[in-house]
């Protein structure tokens, strides 16, 4: 994921230390007693050993190498391993770089023997010399591949036929393998750390080895690439055993069983904003006259009706009118830049768009035909202008039968909405997720939340964030009651825990920096939650130490760490927890009802269980792919090789199977990352920096600040150094708020790696090392120092957020521009104690005037914090 970094700070990908297999059933102390496992090689493998090292005229030893690397390769997802062997008598090991490339299995051999140092002795028979390997973590590197392998291990041949008991597992030492002679052939003998490897994964790690011997001693000209070392009762495992629980999905779509629910209870209430109520009656008559306007206007199956609209009960009519006029529901923020929402309304083919007056500020931008534009770019030939409709206008329109359910059929396998997400290309794309999917998801949120009648369901996210969608609607279903908390409660943290206590909410979800913010604002309070009963994190890696901090302070709230894709109809995993999880990381939990999630490697075949790969995912939860765009689709989207006729999507996740079944998420493999829960394709806004006059190179990274909260930094190539703030408003012209980089960095040209790519993890190191510069406590100079000490205080509070040395910071600096968001906005009022509300730093951005306000106002601000 470039420069991203994963939950406990390390460098994501397969390759990091991290990613060694560690499986044993229960967590055990290093000091448990360690695992022996032995068996014999089968007589036909030897002789087929002997057999194909005399037709490749190569040493035996090349030929257990090749399976040793082989296995390693799978086990630690990494092609590029490196090795070591014991020369006869000697006691260091020579270094030995193997890559696992694509081909078969002589080719391996071949590149074995290459890479055996010339010391390490003649061609021997099997029988007569023993081969070892060291698995020691000691020797991992996180650096580049262009540096290092990032694998490490240490065969030694010819080693005595007692050598792993001998040996033990010095330093940090994982597992010894040894191929040892005896009389009649040969004996696998592994030796592992007790606290890391339990028995039965030592049995299944020799069985690996004795897979790969068997496979390439039956047919060396096979392709190893596309063969699996695992069992079958392993590839079942993963393929069936770890899937989700199979569950009967009624044969109903969303909102019929919405108005089911309105035919038990009518006078329930359904949704609360802003102290205005509606009944479960209320919101379906306003959302079947939605439907009839649409549908009266020619709106076909799968047209597309984008809603633009705040955050409001109208929002929350529109949404199901679309659906029950069997539309396709697209979600498009209001205060989205133009480009952007015109790029959304034409790559989707946007037939109507639904919105009210006080929404239509940049929509008013728009050209009035966006283009309808297919996988190519170019306008499609059948693009027509998206019609305009005023919510307001058609909750009045006078109709016979208006008010009614309009009954449309609505198959369960068609498209219910599309949300887009940030694209490598510089253009987003659109997912599309069918209604099957997201009543599954729905009812899976219900099943594992345990969401029931007369509960409170709390909406607190943005539109364009597709967790919004069962925020708002989940409850509907078993008779519950959303309370859609506004956009103004939630940039102020006492207003939204107000909110949440007053609106009796019993079921919340945030992204992790924002449970870290609300946590931090109670406990310093000692505030309590109200009915609050369960809370999910999703979005972000959610931090041991945050749930540590978390079941500390409410040990009975329960958490769940949520995981998915919107490509998989938001969540797939949930890991319900109600006491702090033994694991390293905090995991992401099995997989919901009837979802299929696999972790394989490259060619879509499960690697061994513990080991990392590509989380996919298969089953109802699928989407279709990316709406009027093949090319992306194809890379993304394929069929289920292991259950035919199923939907397959690849994530680009890497992650790993933990023995309990629960999926532990290690990183990314491209450059996507997330921030404050949205996805965001670091090509995307690399490309559109391209765009500012004068860029002729650019690189964004992720950092995480002190704080822990992550943000980007964006490096440019250019003559001089240019405007930030006209950097800043291009790029915001283009791009969502969130895509929009904290800090800019110019430099006369950007590094490279030794094969010519632009070198993050150098501009990565530079803007940790920028953001955590110390300097000493003189401020600037003359009248740009803070003067006063609450203007000093706020300068050492300004740093702490904005991850700014405090001797940087100036009298007449600007919040904003320097890089604050919302979020770091509600932080600064946690840090300020209370003493500056949201609003006092909206209105006042300017250090000096905001230390004014605080002065001459010194308890406006105390409890109403942001």
């Amino acid at each position: 994921m470039g420069t991203a970094t994963v939950a406990d700070g390390t460098p994501p990908g397969p390759g990091i230390a991290s990613a060694v297999p560690r499986w044993r059933s229960e967590p055990r102390h290093a000091d448990t007693p360690r695992t022996d496992y032995e068996c014999p090689v089968p007589a036909d493998t030897v002789r087929g050993l002997g057999a194909l090292a005399d037709r490749l005229r190569v040493r035996t030893e090349s030929v257990l190498l090749a399976a040793h690397a082989k296995v390693l390769a799978g086990l630690c997802g990494e092609r590029d391993v490196l090795t070591g062997l014991v020369a006869p008598g000697g006691a260091v090991p020579e270094p030995c770089g193997l890559l696992v490339a694509d081909g078969d299995w002589q080719q391996l051999v071949l590149a074995a023997e290459r890479a055996m140092p010339s010391s390490a002795g003649p061609e021997q028979h099997p029988a007569a010399s023993g081969f070892e390997v060291v698995l020691d973590l000691s020797a991992f590197s996180a650096g580049s591949h262009s540096a290092s392998p990032s694998v490490s291990a240490v065969p030694a041949a010819r080693a005595g036929a007692d050598s792993t008991a001998d040996a033990g597992l010095p330093g940090d030492c994982v597992l010894r393998v040894a191929v040892l002679p005896e009389r009649d052939g040969l004996r696998l003998r592994l030796l592992g750390r007790g606290d890391v490897l339990d028995g039965p994964y030592a049995e299944r790690v020799g069985g690996y080895l004795l897979t790969a011997l068997a496979m390439m001693t039956a047919d060396a000209t096979a392709e190893h690439h596309v063969q699996s070392l695992l069992s079958a009762g392993e590839l079942a495992q993963q393929i069936d055993g770890l899937a989700g629980p199979l569950r009967a999905v009624p044969d109903r779509r969303m909102h019929e069983l919405f108005e089911e629910r309105v035919r038990e209870h009518p006078d329930r209430v359904a949704a609360v904003h802003d102290g205005t109520e509606w009944s479960y009656d209320a919101l379906n008559r306003r959302a079947n006259r939605i439907a009839h306007a649409l549908l009266d206007r020619g709106l076909r199956p799968e047209d597309v009706v984008a809603v633009v609209t705040e955050r409001n009960l109208s929002w929350m009519a529109a949404v199901l009118g679309v659906f029950k006029a069997g539309g396709v529901y697209l979600p498009v923020e209001p205060n989205f830049p133009a480009d952007r929402i015109a790029a959304m309304l034409g790559r989707s083919a946007c037939r109507f768009v639904l919105t009210e007056p006080g929404s239509t500020a940049t929509l008013d931008q728009v050209p009035a035909d966006p283009g309808t534009r297919g996988a190519s770019g170019e306008p499609a030939p059948d693009g027509e202008v998206p019609k305009r409709l005023y919510l307001a206008d058609v909750l009045v329109e006078e109709g016979e039968g208006a008010d009614t359910d309009p009954g449309v059929p609505v198959a369960a396998g068609q498209l219910a909405y599309i949300y887009f997400t940030s694209g490598s290309t510089g253009e987003p794309k659109g997912a599309m997720c069918e209604h099957a999917g997201m009543l599954n998801h729905l009812l899976a949120k219900i099943e594992d939340l345990e969401i029931g009648a007369g509960q409170v369901v709390a909406q607190t996210a943005p539109q364009c964030f597709d967790i919004s969608l069962w925020q708002l609607v989940s409850g509907l279903l078993v008779g519950a009651r959303t309370l859609v908390v506004g956009q103004r409660e939630v940039l102020d943290i006492e207003r939204y825990v107000e909110a949440l206590v007053d609106g009796g909410v019993e079921v919340l979800q945030v992204v992790p920096s924002y449970l870290e913010v609300m946590l931090t604002w109670v406990e310093e309070r000692r505030r309590g939650l109200g009915r609050l009963r369960v809370v999910s994190a999703t979005g972000e890696a959610l931090k041991k130490e945050l749930v540590e901090r978390w079941f500390a302070v409410f040990p009975d709230i329960g958490l769940v760490n949520a995981y998915g894709l919107t490509e998989t109809s938001d969540d797939t995993n949930h890991a319900v927890m109600d006491r702090v999880p033994a694991h390293d990381r905090v995991p992401l939990g099995p997989a919901v009802r009837n979802v299929r999630v696999y972790v394989v490697d490259e060619q879509l075949v499960p690697v061994p269980l513990g080991a990392p790969g590509e989380i996919v995912f298969s089953g109802v939860c699928v989407g279709r792919g990316y709406i009027n765009d093949p090319v992306r689709t194809a890379a993304a989207f394929g069929t289920d090789p292991h259950r035919p006729g199923e939907r397959l999507y690849r994530s680009g996740d890497i992650g790993r199977w933990l023995p309990d079944g629960a999926l532990e998420f290690l990183g990314r493999r491209d450059s996507q990352t997330k921030i404050r829960g949205f996805r965001i394709e670091i090509g995307e806004i690399e490309n559109h920096l391209l765009r500012v006059p004068g860029v002729r190179d650019s690189a964004v990274v992720v950092v995480e600040g002190t704080d822990g909260e992550r943000h980007l930094a964006a490096f440019y190539a250019a003559d001089l150094p240019l405007s930030v703030d006209e950097v800043r408003k291009v790029l915001g012209g283009a791009l969502p708020a969130y895509m929009v980089p904290r800090i800019y960095h110019h430099r006369e040209v950007l590094p490279l790696t030794g094969n010519g790519k632009i070198d993050k993890k150098v501009l990565a190191r530079e803007a940790v090392e920028a953001a955590s510069r110390t300097a000493e406590p003189a401020a600037p100079g003359g009248d740009t120092a803070p003067r006063t000490a609450t203007e000093r205080r706020l300068a050492e509070q300004w740093s702490r957020v904005l991850n700014i040395p405090v001797a940087e910071i100036s009298r007449g600096q600007h919040f904003f521009e320097s890089g604050g968001t919302s979020l770091s906005a509600v932080r600064l009022g946690v840090e300020s104690g209370g003493t500056a509300s949201l609003e006092d730093i909206v209105n006042n951005p300017v250090l000096a005037e905001l230390a004014r306000v605080m002065d001459e106002h010194p308890q406006q601000g105390k409890g109403q914090s942001a």
